[in-house]
Protein backbone atom coordinates (compact mmCIF):
# COMPACT_ATOMS: atom_id res chain seq x y z
CA UNK A 1 0.00 0.00 0.00
CA UNK A 2 1.37 3.40 -0.95
CA UNK A 3 1.98 5.76 1.99
CA UNK A 4 -0.36 8.71 2.26
CA UNK A 5 1.22 12.14 1.68
CA UNK A 6 1.74 14.37 4.67
CA UNK A 7 -1.07 16.92 4.59
CA UNK A 8 -0.74 20.47 5.80
CA UNK A 9 -2.62 21.40 8.93
CA UNK A 10 -3.21 24.85 10.33
CA UNK A 11 -0.15 25.86 12.39
CA UNK A 12 -0.57 25.93 16.11
CA UNK A 13 1.36 28.12 18.55
CA UNK A 14 4.55 26.45 19.66
CA UNK A 15 5.36 26.25 23.36
CA UNK A 16 8.43 28.12 24.49
CA UNK A 17 10.43 24.93 25.01
CA UNK A 18 13.74 23.75 23.58
CA UNK A 19 13.74 22.50 20.02
CA UNK A 20 16.01 19.73 21.23
CA UNK A 21 14.99 18.06 24.46
CA UNK A 22 17.37 18.71 27.33
CA UNK A 23 17.70 17.40 30.83
CA UNK A 24 17.76 20.88 32.36
CA UNK A 25 14.67 22.02 34.22
CA UNK A 26 14.44 25.75 33.62
CA UNK A 27 11.26 26.25 35.61
CA UNK A 28 11.44 28.84 38.37
CA UNK A 29 11.55 27.57 41.94
CA UNK A 30 10.05 29.23 45.01
CA UNK A 31 12.39 31.70 46.59
CA UNK A 32 14.43 32.41 43.46
CA UNK A 33 13.38 36.05 43.47
CA UNK A 34 11.70 35.76 40.08
CA UNK A 35 15.02 35.07 38.38
CA UNK A 36 15.77 32.25 36.01
CA UNK A 37 17.73 29.67 38.06
CA UNK A 38 19.63 28.63 34.94
CA UNK A 39 22.06 31.30 33.65
CA UNK A 40 22.05 32.08 29.98
CA UNK A 41 24.40 29.77 28.18
CA UNK A 42 26.18 29.82 24.86
CA UNK A 43 25.54 27.40 22.04
CA UNK A 44 29.07 26.12 22.70
CA UNK A 45 27.75 24.50 25.88
CA UNK A 46 26.08 21.93 23.60
CA UNK A 47 28.51 19.08 22.70
CA UNK A 48 26.86 18.49 19.33
CA UNK A 49 27.20 22.13 18.33
CA UNK A 50 30.87 22.20 19.34
CA UNK A 51 31.53 19.34 16.93
CA UNK A 52 29.43 20.96 14.23
CA UNK A 53 31.39 24.21 14.66
CA UNK A 54 34.61 22.53 13.51
CA UNK A 55 32.74 20.93 10.62
CA UNK A 56 31.40 24.34 9.60
CA UNK A 57 34.83 26.01 9.79
CA UNK A 58 36.50 23.46 7.54
CA UNK A 59 33.67 23.05 5.03
CA UNK A 60 33.23 26.81 4.61
CA UNK A 61 36.95 27.29 4.03
CA UNK A 62 36.93 24.47 1.50
CA UNK A 63 33.93 26.00 -0.27
CA UNK A 64 35.41 29.48 -0.64
CA UNK A 65 38.80 28.13 -1.71
CA UNK A 66 37.12 25.97 -4.37
CA UNK A 67 34.96 28.84 -5.66
CA UNK A 68 37.97 31.13 -5.94
CA UNK A 69 40.03 28.48 -7.74
CA UNK A 70 37.28 27.80 -10.27
CA UNK A 71 36.77 31.50 -11.00
CA UNK A 72 40.51 32.06 -11.35
CA UNK A 73 40.86 29.00 -13.59
CA UNK A 74 38.02 30.19 -15.84
CA UNK A 75 39.90 33.44 -16.46
CA UNK A 76 43.25 31.71 -16.97
CA UNK A 77 41.79 29.25 -19.47
CA UNK A 78 39.72 31.72 -21.53
CA UNK A 79 40.76 35.31 -20.69
CA UNK A 80 37.03 36.03 -21.03
CA UNK A 81 34.80 37.77 -18.50
CA UNK A 82 31.83 35.98 -20.08
CA UNK A 83 33.17 32.54 -19.16
CA UNK A 84 33.97 33.75 -15.65
CA UNK A 85 30.35 34.90 -15.35
CA UNK A 86 29.05 31.59 -16.70
CA UNK A 87 31.19 29.71 -14.17
CA UNK A 88 29.84 31.83 -11.33
CA UNK A 89 26.26 31.38 -12.55
CA UNK A 90 26.64 27.59 -12.68
CA UNK A 91 27.73 27.61 -9.03
CA UNK A 92 24.76 29.76 -7.93
CA UNK A 93 21.74 29.08 -10.16
CA UNK A 94 21.12 25.44 -9.09
CA UNK A 95 20.40 26.70 -5.57
CA UNK A 96 17.36 28.63 -6.81
CA UNK A 97 16.04 25.74 -8.90
CA UNK A 98 16.93 22.66 -6.85
CA UNK A 99 17.05 23.85 -3.24
CA UNK A 100 13.25 23.57 -2.66
CA UNK A 101 13.29 19.99 -3.98
CA UNK A 102 16.18 19.11 -1.68
CA UNK A 103 14.17 20.74 1.10
CA UNK A 104 11.57 18.00 0.60
CA UNK A 105 14.32 15.36 0.83
CA UNK A 106 15.72 16.93 4.01
CA UNK A 107 12.29 16.45 5.61
CA UNK A 108 12.59 12.70 4.91
CA UNK A 109 16.16 11.84 5.93
CA UNK A 110 18.54 12.46 8.80
CA UNK A 111 20.10 15.90 8.22
CA UNK A 112 23.39 14.60 9.63
CA UNK A 113 23.51 11.86 7.01
CA UNK A 114 22.53 14.31 4.29
CA UNK A 115 25.26 16.73 5.35
CA UNK A 116 27.86 13.96 5.32
CA UNK A 117 26.84 13.19 1.73
CA UNK A 118 27.04 16.81 0.54
CA UNK A 119 30.36 17.58 2.25
CA UNK A 120 31.86 14.30 1.07
CA UNK A 121 30.69 15.01 -2.48
CA UNK A 122 32.34 18.43 -2.42
CA UNK A 123 35.58 16.80 -1.31
CA UNK A 124 35.29 14.28 -4.14
CA UNK A 125 34.89 17.09 -6.70
CA UNK A 126 37.99 18.81 -5.32
CA UNK A 127 39.96 15.58 -5.64
CA UNK A 128 38.71 15.09 -9.22
CA UNK A 129 39.83 18.61 -10.10
CA UNK A 130 43.31 17.97 -8.68
CA UNK A 131 43.66 14.65 -10.53
CA UNK A 132 42.38 16.09 -13.83
CA UNK A 133 45.01 18.85 -13.66
CA UNK A 134 47.80 16.35 -12.99
CA UNK A 135 46.65 14.18 -15.92
CA UNK A 136 46.32 17.14 -18.27
CA UNK A 137 42.55 16.78 -18.68
CA UNK A 138 41.60 20.10 -17.11
CA UNK A 139 39.79 22.23 -19.69
CA UNK A 140 36.96 24.74 -19.80
CA UNK A 141 34.52 21.85 -20.30
CA UNK A 142 35.83 20.08 -17.19
CA UNK A 143 35.70 23.34 -15.27
CA UNK A 144 32.06 24.00 -16.20
CA UNK A 145 31.08 20.47 -15.15
CA UNK A 146 32.83 20.98 -11.81
CA UNK A 147 31.10 24.34 -11.32
CA UNK A 148 27.71 22.79 -12.09
CA UNK A 149 28.46 19.95 -9.68
CA UNK A 150 29.35 22.39 -6.90
CA UNK A 151 26.15 24.32 -7.59
CA UNK A 152 23.98 21.19 -7.41
CA UNK A 153 25.66 19.97 -4.22
CA UNK A 154 25.26 23.42 -2.63
CA UNK A 155 21.54 23.29 -3.42
CA UNK A 156 21.33 20.11 -1.32
CA UNK A 157 23.78 21.30 1.33
CA UNK A 158 21.87 24.37 2.50
CA UNK A 159 18.58 22.63 3.49
CA UNK A 160 20.49 19.84 5.25
CA UNK A 161 22.67 22.30 7.17
CA UNK A 162 19.73 24.46 8.21
CA UNK A 163 17.69 21.41 9.27
CA UNK A 164 20.54 20.01 11.40
CA UNK A 165 21.34 23.09 13.48
CA UNK A 166 18.12 23.14 15.59
CA UNK A 167 18.67 19.45 16.40
CA UNK A 168 21.98 20.30 18.09
CA UNK A 169 21.00 23.18 20.40
CA UNK A 170 18.17 24.21 22.68
CA UNK A 171 15.51 26.69 21.65
CA UNK A 172 17.08 29.34 23.87
CA UNK A 173 20.53 29.10 22.28
CA UNK A 174 19.36 28.69 18.66
CA UNK A 175 19.59 32.42 17.72
CA UNK A 176 23.12 32.55 19.11
CA UNK A 177 24.08 29.38 17.24
CA UNK A 178 22.86 30.90 13.98
CA UNK A 179 24.89 34.03 14.76
CA UNK A 180 28.02 31.94 15.31
CA UNK A 181 27.56 30.13 11.99
CA UNK A 182 27.12 33.52 10.30
CA UNK A 183 30.48 34.61 11.74
CA UNK A 184 32.12 31.42 10.44
CA UNK A 185 30.63 31.97 6.99
CA UNK A 186 31.74 35.59 6.73
CA UNK A 187 35.23 35.00 8.12
CA UNK A 188 35.67 32.12 5.66
CA UNK A 189 34.48 34.37 2.84
CA UNK A 190 37.45 36.63 3.63
CA UNK A 191 40.10 34.04 4.56
CA UNK A 192 39.18 31.45 1.90
CA UNK A 193 40.03 33.54 -1.19
CA UNK A 194 43.13 34.90 0.58
CA UNK A 195 44.31 31.35 1.31
CA UNK A 196 43.56 30.28 -2.26
CA UNK A 197 45.57 33.21 -3.63
CA UNK A 198 48.52 32.31 -1.39
CA UNK A 199 48.36 28.67 -2.50
CA UNK A 200 48.36 29.68 -6.17
CA UNK A 201 51.32 31.99 -5.62
CA UNK A 202 53.43 29.49 -3.69
CA UNK A 203 52.30 26.02 -4.79
CA UNK A 204 50.20 24.82 -7.74
CA UNK A 205 46.58 24.72 -8.84
CA UNK A 206 46.34 20.94 -8.39
CA UNK A 207 47.71 21.12 -4.84
CA UNK A 208 45.31 23.95 -4.00
CA UNK A 209 42.34 21.81 -5.10
CA UNK A 210 43.76 18.86 -3.15
CA UNK A 211 43.97 20.97 0.02
CA UNK A 212 40.34 22.03 -0.47
CA UNK A 213 39.42 18.34 -0.78
CA UNK A 214 41.29 17.59 2.46
CA UNK A 215 39.36 20.35 4.24
CA UNK A 216 36.09 18.73 3.21
CA UNK A 217 37.35 15.33 4.36
CA UNK A 218 38.36 16.82 7.69
CA UNK A 219 34.94 18.43 8.02
CA UNK A 220 33.30 14.99 7.96
CA UNK A 221 35.20 13.72 11.02
CA UNK A 222 33.50 15.87 13.72
CA UNK A 223 30.17 15.24 12.02
CA UNK A 224 30.66 11.48 12.34
CA UNK A 225 31.01 11.93 16.10
CA UNK A 226 27.52 13.46 16.38
CA UNK A 227 25.04 10.75 17.35
CA UNK A 228 21.31 10.47 17.78
CA UNK A 229 20.20 12.60 14.80
CA UNK A 230 17.53 10.55 13.09
CA UNK A 231 15.08 11.35 10.31
CA UNK A 232 12.08 13.48 11.39
CA UNK A 233 9.47 11.42 13.24
CA UNK A 234 6.64 12.76 11.06
CA UNK A 235 8.55 12.71 7.80
CA UNK A 236 6.99 13.87 4.55
CA UNK A 237 5.81 11.16 2.18
CA UNK A 238 4.31 11.05 -1.27
CA UNK A 239 5.22 12.75 -4.54
CA UNK A 240 7.97 15.35 -4.20
CA UNK A 241 6.12 18.08 -6.09
CA UNK A 242 3.01 17.52 -3.98
CA UNK A 243 5.07 17.77 -0.80
CA UNK A 244 6.81 20.89 -2.10
CA UNK A 245 3.41 22.46 -2.77
CA UNK A 246 2.29 21.47 0.74
CA UNK A 247 5.35 23.19 2.19
CA UNK A 248 4.62 26.36 0.24
CA UNK A 249 1.00 26.37 1.43
CA UNK A 250 2.18 25.87 4.99
CA UNK A 251 4.65 28.78 4.76
CA UNK A 252 2.05 31.07 3.19
CA UNK A 253 -0.57 30.28 5.84
CA UNK A 254 1.77 30.53 8.85
CA UNK A 255 1.81 34.19 9.94
CA UNK A 256 5.26 34.18 11.54
CA UNK A 257 6.99 32.22 8.77
CA UNK A 258 5.37 34.33 6.07
CA UNK A 259 6.58 37.46 7.85
CA UNK A 260 10.11 36.05 8.20
CA UNK A 261 10.28 35.23 4.49
CA UNK A 262 8.96 38.64 3.43
CA UNK A 263 11.38 40.48 5.73
CA UNK A 264 14.19 38.36 4.29
CA UNK A 265 13.11 39.33 0.78
CA UNK A 266 13.05 43.05 1.65
CA UNK A 267 16.51 42.74 3.19
CA UNK A 268 17.85 40.95 0.11
CA UNK A 269 16.21 43.12 -2.54
CA UNK A 270 17.15 46.45 -1.00
CA UNK A 271 19.87 46.25 1.67
CA UNK A 272 22.03 43.36 0.48
CA UNK A 273 21.74 44.57 -3.11
CA UNK A 274 23.81 47.67 -2.35
CA UNK A 275 26.60 45.46 -1.00
CA UNK A 276 26.53 43.40 -4.20
CA UNK A 277 27.08 46.62 -6.18
CA UNK A 278 30.21 47.77 -4.34
CA UNK A 279 32.27 47.99 -7.58
CA UNK A 280 29.67 50.36 -9.05
CA UNK A 281 29.44 52.27 -5.77
CA UNK A 282 33.21 52.75 -5.77
CA UNK A 283 33.27 53.78 -9.43
CA UNK A 284 30.37 56.23 -9.36
CA UNK A 285 30.74 57.82 -5.92
CA UNK A 286 34.52 57.58 -5.44
CA UNK A 287 37.55 57.30 -7.71
CA UNK A 288 36.89 53.70 -8.73
CA UNK A 289 40.41 52.56 -7.86
CA UNK A 290 41.27 49.06 -6.71
CA UNK A 291 42.31 50.50 -3.35
CA UNK A 292 38.90 52.10 -2.79
CA UNK A 293 37.09 48.89 -3.69
CA UNK A 294 39.36 46.88 -1.40
CA UNK A 295 38.63 49.24 1.51
CA UNK A 296 34.87 49.04 0.92
CA UNK A 297 34.99 45.25 0.60
CA UNK A 298 37.00 44.98 3.81
CA UNK A 299 34.56 47.28 5.59
CA UNK A 300 31.63 45.14 4.44
CA UNK A 301 33.39 42.00 5.65
CA UNK A 302 34.16 43.55 9.04
CA UNK A 303 30.56 44.70 9.44
CA UNK A 304 29.18 41.25 8.69
CA UNK A 305 31.55 39.61 11.19
CA UNK A 306 30.65 42.14 13.91
CA UNK A 307 26.96 41.62 13.19
CA UNK A 308 27.34 37.88 13.66
CA UNK A 309 29.33 38.36 16.87
CA UNK A 310 26.62 40.63 18.29
CA UNK A 311 24.11 37.84 17.75
CA UNK A 312 26.35 35.02 18.99
CA UNK A 313 24.83 35.24 22.49
CA UNK A 314 21.40 36.38 21.36
CA UNK A 315 18.51 34.92 23.33
CA UNK A 316 14.81 35.55 23.08
CA UNK A 317 11.61 34.37 21.52
CA UNK A 318 9.80 35.18 18.32
CA UNK A 319 8.53 38.61 19.40
CA UNK A 320 12.00 39.80 20.40
CA UNK A 321 13.43 38.61 17.08
CA UNK A 322 10.68 40.38 15.13
CA UNK A 323 11.43 43.65 16.91
CA UNK A 324 15.15 43.28 16.24
CA UNK A 325 14.62 42.50 12.54
CA UNK A 326 12.39 45.53 12.03
CA UNK A 327 14.82 47.77 13.91
CA UNK A 328 17.72 46.56 11.73
CA UNK A 329 15.73 47.07 8.51
CA UNK A 330 14.83 50.56 9.67
CA UNK A 331 18.48 51.23 10.47
CA UNK A 332 19.57 49.97 7.04
CA UNK A 333 17.15 52.35 5.34
CA UNK A 334 18.29 55.34 7.39
CA UNK A 335 21.95 54.53 6.75
CA UNK A 336 21.36 54.59 2.98
CA UNK A 337 19.35 57.82 2.80
CA UNK A 338 22.41 60.18 2.80
CA UNK A 339 23.94 58.29 -0.17
CA UNK A 340 23.84 61.40 -2.38
CA UNK A 341 26.24 63.18 -0.02
CA UNK A 342 28.84 60.41 0.16
CA UNK A 343 32.04 61.70 -1.39
CA UNK A 344 34.95 60.52 0.77
CA UNK A 345 36.32 57.01 1.14
CA UNK A 346 36.16 57.15 4.95
CA UNK A 347 32.47 58.08 5.20
CA UNK A 348 31.49 55.63 2.46
CA UNK A 349 33.38 52.84 4.22
CA UNK A 350 31.57 53.63 7.48
CA UNK A 351 28.19 53.52 5.73
CA UNK A 352 29.05 50.24 3.98
CA UNK A 353 30.25 48.69 7.24
CA UNK A 354 27.12 49.75 9.10
CA UNK A 355 24.89 48.49 6.28
CA UNK A 356 26.68 45.13 6.23
CA UNK A 357 26.32 44.81 10.01
CA UNK A 358 22.59 45.58 9.92
CA UNK A 359 21.78 43.37 6.92
CA UNK A 360 23.71 40.47 8.46
CA UNK A 361 21.74 40.82 11.68
CA UNK A 362 18.48 41.01 9.71
CA UNK A 363 19.24 37.87 7.71
CA UNK A 364 20.45 35.93 10.74
CA UNK A 365 17.46 36.89 12.89
CA UNK A 366 14.97 36.15 10.11
CA UNK A 367 16.42 32.65 9.78
CA UNK A 368 16.20 32.19 13.57
CA UNK A 369 12.59 33.40 13.51
CA UNK A 370 11.66 30.85 10.85
CA UNK A 371 13.55 28.10 12.70
CA UNK A 372 11.71 28.81 15.96
CA UNK A 373 8.27 28.94 14.34
CA UNK A 374 8.32 25.98 11.95
CA UNK A 375 6.94 22.53 12.75
CA UNK A 376 9.58 19.80 12.51
CA UNK A 377 7.85 18.03 9.62
CA UNK A 378 8.14 21.12 7.41
CA UNK A 379 11.55 22.43 8.52
CA UNK A 380 13.55 21.44 5.44
CA UNK A 381 11.02 22.83 2.98
CA UNK A 382 10.54 26.11 4.84
CA UNK A 383 14.28 26.70 5.27
CA UNK A 384 14.90 25.90 1.60
CA UNK A 385 12.41 28.66 0.75
CA UNK A 386 14.29 30.97 3.11
CA UNK A 387 17.50 30.13 1.23
CA UNK A 388 15.90 31.00 -2.11
CA UNK A 389 14.63 34.33 -0.74
CA UNK A 390 17.93 35.17 0.96
CA UNK A 391 20.06 34.41 -2.12
CA UNK A 392 17.59 35.30 -4.84
CA UNK A 393 16.75 38.74 -3.44
CA UNK A 394 20.24 40.22 -3.95
CA UNK A 395 20.52 38.55 -7.38
CA UNK A 396 17.31 40.15 -8.66
CA UNK A 397 17.92 43.40 -6.78
CA UNK A 398 21.40 43.80 -8.26
CA UNK A 399 20.00 43.55 -11.78
CA UNK A 400 17.22 46.09 -11.14
CA UNK A 401 19.31 48.54 -9.12
CA UNK A 402 22.21 48.29 -11.56
CA UNK A 403 19.91 49.24 -14.44
CA UNK A 404 18.41 52.08 -12.36
CA UNK A 405 21.88 53.37 -11.49
CA UNK A 406 22.81 53.55 -15.18
CA UNK A 407 19.60 55.44 -15.96
CA UNK A 408 19.35 57.83 -13.00
CA UNK A 409 22.69 57.62 -11.21
CA UNK A 410 23.82 55.50 -8.28
CA UNK A 411 22.77 57.93 -5.51
CA UNK A 412 19.11 58.32 -6.64
CA UNK A 413 18.87 54.55 -7.08
CA UNK A 414 20.14 53.91 -3.54
CA UNK A 415 17.90 56.57 -1.99
CA UNK A 416 14.89 55.10 -3.82
CA UNK A 417 15.77 51.65 -2.48
CA UNK A 418 16.06 53.07 1.06
CA UNK A 419 12.63 54.70 0.82
CA UNK A 420 11.10 51.50 -0.56
CA UNK A 421 12.63 49.55 2.33
CA UNK A 422 11.11 52.01 4.82
CA UNK A 423 7.67 51.68 3.25
CA UNK A 424 7.87 47.87 3.02
CA UNK A 425 9.06 47.51 6.63
CA UNK A 426 6.28 49.80 7.88
CA UNK A 427 3.65 47.90 5.89
CA UNK A 428 4.84 44.50 7.13
CA UNK A 429 5.00 45.77 10.71
CA UNK A 430 1.44 47.07 10.52
CA UNK A 431 0.15 43.81 9.05
CA UNK A 432 2.00 41.79 11.69
CA UNK A 433 0.46 43.91 14.43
Amino acid sequence: MCPQPLEWRAPRPLPDTPLRSTSNDNSKQPGDGGRDPQPRVSAFSEPGFRRYFFTSCQSNMGTWISRFLLGWSAWELTQSALWVGITSALMLLPTFVLSPLFGVISDRVSPRSGLLCTIGSQGLLGALAAVSILLGWFSIEWLLLLALGIGAISAAHHPMRLALLPRLVSRETLPGAIGITAVVFNVSRILGPAAAGWLLAHTSLSLAFAIAACLFAGACLPLLAIRGIEAPEHRSQGAMLAQLAAGMRYARAHDTIRLALLLTLVNGLLGRTVLELLPALSGKLLDGSATSLAVLTGSAGAGSVIGGLLLARQHGGEEALQRLIKACLLGSSLVLLPAAWLSSLATTAIVVGALSLLTTMTGTCSQALAQLAVDEGFRGRVLSLWTVFAMGGPAVGSLVMGAAADLWGIAPAIITAALMALVATAALSRNAS
